[in-house]
């Protein structure tokens, strides 16, 4: 699935555009992910609650004092179109509940429920969203950490997913890297607005993935990141997806949270092990003990996330020629010698196996390249000593 595969041709005019201003506005005068203000949309709608929150009259309930100066000092400069037209001038759209694009999927989130996303990038969000997984970790993370993260995110690439990560620094940039790379792919979900390059290390990245892929964010044109955007990111992250998969994460890992929020919605949760010297493994072993799915790459992934069928390949060791032998060959194999020879009845005897029953199974050996005869003695070929295989030449 390429970059510019699935082209966004829902139409945003579903939702009635005096209610497409409100969440607009909404989206500057509160924070994202708050569950009260979820509420209060919920019972009244948007353009009656833009004017509860803006306006001198009675306040929602339970909405205190400093919260509703908060909202009022915010709304004083409320321009939604202004907005709109902002991000018109960088390609990008604003898509919310009751629009063709919206990811259903986020309704999970209840009262907490972005009111709206501003996107960048061609794709539809909703087709995309509908087979993605999110790979999230350490934003200082070891070499491993990056080399497993890119591998996941061109694994997926390759097999027709899409990745979602929130472009900071370490396994994200990593991931996306990945599936970039792979020519498929992937969405940033920001913390800040989806003009607003952050980290500004990632500039060239998040250029990348909003040419090539999606770029959505619950903040308004110019909004910059705070710790606690953060956190509320990983929520959209985790309901999103049909998955997540940590790599790398120390014990208050903001990847731990994403997580978290992804077992509360009833997605799949993953986690790649590494060293358990390393504290940046700490989080993630404590996740694969509580409750998440050890995965060491994208068929593994998938398999969790997947369609029934999709199955990751086998895993098993070497097939080495002794594993092909019968029992009762291999009993009498293992009756030889290590550094002598012996005659048939000490084999025999070894193996529990009757004279003649044992002669055959030398001579099969023999023929295998396992065993020699010298006269009336048998022992291992000098390779067979080695390694355990038989003798080069051999069958």
């Amino acid at each position: 699935m390429s970059g510019g595969a699935v082209e966004c041709r829902t139409a945003l005019g579903a939702v009635d555009e005096q209610q497409r201003l409100a969440r607009v506005a909404l989206s500057r005068i509160v924070e994202p992910g708050d569950e009260l203000v979820g509420g209060w949309l919920r019972d009244v709608g948007p353009v009656d609650l833009v004017r509860l929150l803006s306006g001198p009259g009675e306040p929602p309930s339970r909405a205190s004092a400093e919260r509703m100066a908060g909202y009022r000092l915010r709304a004083a400069r409320l321009d939604p179109a202004a907005d709109l037209a902002a991000m018109e001038a960088v390609g990008g759209r604003f898509v919310c509940p009751g629009d063709g694009e919206w990811p259903q999927q986020l309704d999970d989130l209840g009262d907490a429920r972005p009111i709206g996303l501003w996107v960048r990038g061609r794709p539809s969000l909703r087709m995309w969203a509908l087979r993605s997984v999110a790979v999230v970790g350490a934003r200082a993370c070891t070499d491993y950490g990056a080399h497993v993260a890119a591998s996941l995110g061109a694994g997926l690439a390759e097999r027709g997913w899409v990745l979602i990560s929130g472009a900071a620094y370490g396994v994200d940039g990593a991931a996306h890297r990945g599936a970039l790379a792979a020519d498929g792919a992937t969405v940033a979900v920001l913390a800040c607005g989806v003009d607003v390059p952050y980290p500004r290390g990632h500039a060239d990245l998040i250029a990348q993935i909003a040419e090539r892929g999606v770029v959505i964010a619950e903040l308004p044109p110019g909004a910059h990141p705070t710790r606690s955007r953060f956190v509320l990111r990983n929520r959209v992250i985790a309901a999103l997806t049909r998955g997540t998969v940590v790599v790398e994460a120390q014990y208050r890992s903001g990847s731990l949270v994403t997580a978290r929020h992804a077992q509360r919605l009833g997605r799949a949760i993953m986690g790649v092990p590494g060293p358990v010297t390393s504290g940046l493994s700490a989080g993630v072993h404590e996740l694969l003990r509580e409750e998440a799915v050890l995965v060491t790459d994208a068929a593994e992934v998938i398999e969790l996330v997947g369609r029934i069928g999709e199955l990751a390949p086998e895993r098993c060791g070497p097939v080495v020629p002794r594993d092909l032998l019968d029992p009762c060959a291999a009993r009498v194999l293992e009756a030889m010698p290590a550094r002598a020879s012996a005659d048939v009845r000490r084999i025999a005897r070894g193996a529990g196996a009757g004279y003649d029953d044992a002669l055959a199974r030398l001579y099969e050996l023999q023929s295998l390249g396992f065993v020699e005869r010298h006269g009336e003695r048998w022992q291992l070929v000098r390779r067979q000593r080695a390694s355990g295989s038989p003798r080069r030449g051999g069958p």
